[in-house]
């Protein structure tokens, strides 16, 4: 096929962003992250760099981009997911407060399935998990100031990539079901 016969085909459904702090994440799990993200159909994944998880390396991103690449192609996504780069917490808040959906994986806080029920579709919303050993009380307050909403994943203390693909899968099927609602 031509490159005048490909189709740009606009996303469908609440785009959502990943902010995760994985960058001390090893043995693969990572990667493992990464290409469920892009299966689940994120818009866009940006490492979160914080207190307890402060670094990823340039090598990571370049694998992580492969990873992508890959898992674009095998799950037939019309749309590439977007790996920013690198963000620290403090260049992040802004982004949360511009956002008009922001969801904060929070031990403790409100479950999921309470916040979701009183909370409407948006056309892009930013999904934010911490990283092993979880966010600082301060980086908890400087978020939620912002205008993140924590919300509680359930009873146990999910690793990282847990928590992300666990909060992905139920924002992308609540999404989906608001979008049926509508029609």
């Amino acid at each position: 096929m031509a490159s005048e016969d490909v189709k740009n085909v606009a996303p469908q459904g609440t785009q959502w962003h990943v902010f995760a702090a994985f960058g001390t994440l090893k043995g693969g799990r990572a990667d493992w992250l990464i290409e469920k993200c892009t299966e689940l159909g994120a818009s866009s994944v940006t490492p979160l760099l914080t207190e307890r998880s402060p670094s990823i390396t340039e090598n990571r991103v370049d694998r992580l981009h492969r990873v992508i690449l890959a898992a674009v192609k095998q799950c037939q996504r019309l749309h590439e997911m977007t790996l920013n780069p690198p963000m620290k917490l403090c260049s992040f808040l802004p982004l949360v407060s511009q956002s008009e959906l922001s969801f904060l994986a929070a031990a403790g806080a409100t479950p999921l399935i309470d916040i979701l029920s009183c909370s409407s579709r948006e056309a892009s919303g930013v999904m934010i998990v911490g990283p092993e050993g979880d966010f600082t009380e301060e980086e908890v307050k400087l978020m939620s100031k912002s205008g993140a909403t924590p919300i509680g994943l359930g009873p146990h203390r999910l690793r990282a990539e847990t928590a992300t693909i666990t909060l992905l899968s139920a924002l992308m099927l609540w999404s989906n079901s608001q979008k049926l609602e509508l029609h």
